[in-house]
C-alpha cells in the first residue's frame, strides 16, 4: 500500500531533523511517500494554519494523511495551558483524511470543526528525549497503512482551543502576510482603514481581489488560504506587505481601524 504523508513541522531552516524523521517514516513503510511544510519554531498558529490548508482547502486524495509535529514545551507558545509537548493525537476531517498531531496549543484549532474522530494516540511508557523521531515516526506509519491498534481514548473536541480571531498565520515567499481574519467577518465600507501590526501603523486599501491593487499600494484582500471564504491577507503591489509592517511572525495580533470621519 502506497501511502502520502504530508509532514508539518517547525525542525527549523535545513534542519537535518526534516531528514531523520522523513528516514525513519521511510524505514517503518518503504513505500511511502513525505512531502514536508516548515513552519516558524514553536508556531501553533502557522502549523494548525497549514493542516486545514492541505488537510481541508486544498483536494484530498487515496491514501494522504497530514502528519504534524510542532510540540512546544513552553507555557508562553500556548493558549493559556501548561504544555510538556503535548499528547499525539488522531483525527479524522469530514473528507476522509486522516491528521495524525501534537495536540499543542493552536496546532488542531482550524480543523476542530471539520473532525469527526478526535482520539489520543497511545505510546511506550518511557517515549525517550526525541519521541518526534524515534517513537512517532512508526505510529504514523501503522496509521497510514490501516493499523488502528494504537488508538486510546476519545478526546473532547470542546477542549481545543478556538483559532485566534486577527493574527498572522503565514508570511509567504512573496512577503504576502496571510492573517486568520475570514472574508466573511471582515466588513468595511470605507475605501482605507489603518493596519496596526508589530508596532507599525498604515493605511490600506480595502479591495476584492488582488487585480484591483495599483502598482504600489498597500491593501487588505481576500487571500489564497482558506477555501470558499478565505482569509484576509496583506499585500503589496510590487513589493512586500511583511517588509512594510516590520516583517511579521505567525501569531503576531493585528487591529484592523476605520478611518476617522
Amino acid at each position: 500500500m502506497s501511502t502520502f504523508v504530508h509532514l508539518i513541522a517547525d525542525y527549523g531552516p535545513a534542519d537535518p531533523a526534516f531528514s531523520e524523521v522523513v528516514h525513519r517514516l521511510t524505514a517503518a513503510d518503504p513505500t511511502m511517500t513525505v512531502q514536508s511544510t516548515e513552519v516558524k519554531p514553536f508556531s501553533t498558529v502557522a502549523t494548525g494554519f497549514w493542516i486545514a490548508q492541505l488537510g481541508i482547502h486544498n483536494p484530498s486524495f487515496d491514501d494522504l494523511l497530514i502528519y504534524s509535529n510542532t510540540a512546544p514545551r513552553t507555557t508562553e507558545s500556548t493558549p493559556e495551558r501548561a504544555d510538556t509537548g503535548g499528547a499525539l493525537c488522531y483525527l479524522k476531517l469530514d473528507n476522509g483524511v486522516p491528521v495524525v498531531g501534537v495536540d499543542a496549543g493552536y496546532n488542531l484549532s482550524f480543523i476542530a470543526d471539520h473532525a469527526t474522530t478526535f482520539r489520543e494516540i497511545e505510546l511506550p511508557a518511557d517515549t525517550g528525549q526525541f519521541r518526534s523521531r524515534d517513537v512517532f515516526p512508526r505510529r504514523v506509519a501503522e496509521i497510514a497503512n490501516g493499523n488502528r491498534s494504537s488508538l486510546g481514548p476519545e478526546r473532547s473536541l470542546d477542549d481545543v482551543p478556538a483559532p485566534p480571531g486577527s493574527v498572522v498565520c503565514h508570511v509567504d515567499g512573496y512577503g504576502n502576510v496571510k492573517t486568520s481574519i475570514r472574508s466573511s467577518e471582515f466588513e468595511s465600507a470605507a475605501g482605507t482603514v489603518t493596519v496596526e501590526l508589530n508596532d507599525e501603523s498604515r493605511e490600506v486599501l480595502v479591495r476584492d481581489a488582488v487585480s484591483n491593487v495599483p502598482e504600489g499600494a498597500l491593501a487588505i484582500v481576500p487571500g489564497s488560504a482558506g477555501g470558499g471564504d478565505p482569509y484576509q491577507e496583506l499585500f503589496l503591489r510590487g513589493g512586500s506587505a511583511a517588509s512594510a509592517f516590520g516583517t511579521p511572525e505567525p501569531g503576531d495580533e493585528l487591529t484592523i481601524r476605520a478611518p476617522r470621519a
